[in-house]
């Protein structure tokens, strides 16, 4: 009998005051789909850090092919035939695909890059993945699909055996989901061991063959998904039951709320009106490119609008930048929370005091660090942020609980309009419950939330009224009691598509 591809024996990872991995063993066979499942929190960060040599483990060793590896770095483990694809993939834009494919090892003639070897080897290995794009192409201009499809591609050229994908349909449209389950269903008949990291529990079902799961940096449980049901997955990933994880009580109005009155600019094909009351939570549904985040953006002044008029409470408001929009109280988690939401080299202290300092600074310069550790400590507790201390670094933080800094932000401010964009992309099912509870509590004390999910049943599950938008205007206003997920995917699909479906 062969030994797995890979395997995990006793592995253990501790950084100061948190021990990330304790006593982690599994394995991954060949030509198989290992699912990877846990909280934010669990570890499996942590795991793909070690196995693509960015960290070497406290305790335990990794096995390729039954024999023991050590990975004094990222180089050693490509030499080992590993390729780890992450969510930002690891790619120049600036470049071309060929460029990008061979990055670090171009084909070169007397020391001077052999373009006409590198197009052809470029070509060989699109066609491998069944990608017909033109080597010479920016990688830049390439949706976010094909760049991912780039990257498998350059995985290839390296000659990766064992390919671990960390959330790769976060950001991708449903063909382009397709698209990504064909070629990796292909490169598991190629003999692959593929290491798939993801919080969706129907993509998980569909595709994979194994599931391990790890809870508190433990191993929980491997086990083949045919024995395993998707409330025995979610009780053993968060170690209670989840019965109802959106928590919606209907409530009334609370009053006057946000007017957006046939507002234009970036992104919108036409101008947008729609209106949410205070003590609502508004959704926003629809497929990738729809003009969700640009509406919102231009609500926060986040973009420069060209026509049209916000209000709240009846007042008509002045926004030009989101300094405006957070002194009028609205206020917006983006969909981008590393490149947008966090400040990654600061503490969760300063990202949680970021904005509501200004209240508190003494003559306007001086910081009041007495407020602002009971100000963080507070929020932190609030929102149960797992971090070891407060002055942790937030980029050592998992996605959602960078997600709940932003939130305990906006919650150390007066707030009236919560704007969300995917505020759960990429986040476990345990602390997507409590992010939904925080909505539920915010719309109860009259704040005006407007929520963005591409997620059906999130979206049909926290929403009072769901607007649905497609290529870039509103298409439609439902109830909650009339909106189904048929309707919705039906007014969501462009007017083409939805003709001949």
């Amino acid at each position: 009998m062969n030994p797995p591809a890979l395997a995990f024996a006793q592995v253990s990872k501790e950084f100061p005051g948190v021990k990330a991995l304790d006593d982690v063993s599994f394995d991954v066979c060949a030509g198989s789909i290992h699912a990877l499942m846990g909280e934010n929190g669990a570890g499996k960060s942590t795991l793909l850090k070690i196995l693509s040599g960015a960290s070497t483990p406290s305790g335990g060793a990794l096995a390729i092919d039954g024999q023991p590896r050590t990975f004094r770095g990222t180089t050693d483990a490509l030499a080992a035939g590993i390729a780890v694809i992450y969510q930002e993939l690891h790619l120049v834009p600036e470049m071309s695909v060929a460029e990008n494919l061979f990055l670090g090892h171009l084909p070169q003639k007397f020391g001077i890059v052999n373009r006409r070897a590198l197009a052809a080897a470029a070509r060989q290995q699109l066609a491998l993945i069944g990608e017909d794009l033109q080597p010479w192409t920016k990688l830049g201009s390439l949706s976010l699909g094909q760049r991912q499809m780039v990257e498998i591609a350059k995985a290839l050229t390296r000659g990766a055996r064992i390919i671990a994908f960390d959330e790769p349909t976060s950001s991708l449209s449903d063909r382009e989901v397709r698209r990504l389950f064909t070629i990796i269903r292909d490169l598991r008949t190629r003999g692959c061991a593929i290491l798939y990291v993801s919080h969706r529990m129907e993509e998980i079902f569909e595709l994979c063959d194994r599931l391990t799961i790890l809870r508190d940096g433990r191993h929980v449980e491997t086990s083949a998904l045919a024995s395993l049901t998707r409330d025995a997955v979610v009780h053993r990933m968060v170690g209670r039951k989840l019965a109802d994880i959106y928590h919606y009580t209907p409530r009334p109005p609370a009053g006057p709320g946000l007017v957006v009155a046939g507002l234009s600019g970036p992104g919108l094909a036409e101008p947008c009106t729609f209106s949410a009351a205070a003590g609502e939570i508004f959704g926003f549904f629809g497929l990738i490119g729809a003009g969700r985040s640009e509406l919102l953006k231009l609500i926060f002044g986040g973009a420069e609008k060209t026509a049209g008029t916000v209000s709240f409470a009846g007042r008509a408001l002045t926004i030009t930048s989101p300094r405006e929009a957070i002194e009028s109280g609205i206020v917006l988690c983006p969909e981008d929370r590393k490149k947008e939401g966090i400040v990654p080299v600061r503490s969760v202290l300063e990202n949680i005091n970021l904005s509501a300092r200004r209240h508190t600074a003494r003559a306007g310069i001086f910081i009041n660090e007495s407020w602002e550790q009971t100000n963080a400590r507070e929020r932190s507790a609030q929102l149960r942020v797992k971090t070891p201390s407060v002055h942790q670094l937030i980029r050592h933080l998992s996605g959602g609980n960078q997600q709940k800094v932003i939130l305990g932000r906006w919650l150390s401010e007066k707030v009236n309009v919560l704007l969300l964009d995917e505020p759960t992309r990429g986040i476990d099912i345990g602390a997507k419950s409590e992010i939904y509870t925080i909505m539920q509590d915010l719309a109860r004390s009259g704040v005006c939330v407007i929520v963005v999910s591409s997620e059906l049943p999130e979206v049909l599950g926290v929403a009072d009224r769901i607007a649905v938008m497609r290529q870039g205007k509103i298409a439609a206003i439902l109830d909650r009691a009339e909106a189904t997920e048929e309707k919705l995917l039906k007014l969501a699909l462009p007017l083409e598509t939805a003709r001949t479906s």
